[in-house]
């Protein structure tokens, strides 16, 4: 008898710095992954400035931990949903977030986008459709 792999959906909330929040769920995020466990990402309400690009924490005394996002797809972590309601209640549009990509090997390892910006309503039937979700 096989097992059914379980879909896992992370949804971070909170801002990236301030709380352990943001770097806990990314720690558990990778730990998942690497179980080889169907790992996915929700970023909504402030959880949308975790990936956002250009991020300087120098003086704020916390470790800018935001690089380790470009190595999800390494870990086959491909599916990054990210609130359009939240992004647009910010001031921020796909244009202010990192690049995160993938390669595909069933396509010649093309390099493909992780971040797919959705709405409220598709984020719900996403969340709907998953066997275990986290809110961090």
């Amino acid at each position: 008898m096989s097992e059914q792999i379980k879909k896992f959906l992370y949804l971070n909330r909170r801002a990236p710095y301030g709380t352990i929040y943001a770097w806990e769920s990314l720690e558990v995020v990778l730990i998942g992954a690497a179980f080889d466990q169907k790992v996915s990402l929700a970023f909504v309400d402030d959880g949308v400035f975790e990936i956002v690009k250009g991020q300087d924490t120098s003086e704020s005394g916390f470790k800018n931990f935001s690089p380790t996002y470009a190595a999800l797809g390494d870990y086959d972590v491909n599916q990054l949903f990210v609130e359009k309601e939240s992004l647009e209640e910010r001031g921020l549009s796909i244009d202010d977030l990192m690049h995160l990509t993938w390669e595909d090997e069933d396509e010649d390892w093309a390099e493909k986008d992780s971040i797919r910006v959705v709405s409220r309503s598709e984020l719900s039937e996403i969340m709907a459709d998953q066997d275990v979700v986290f809110s961090f």
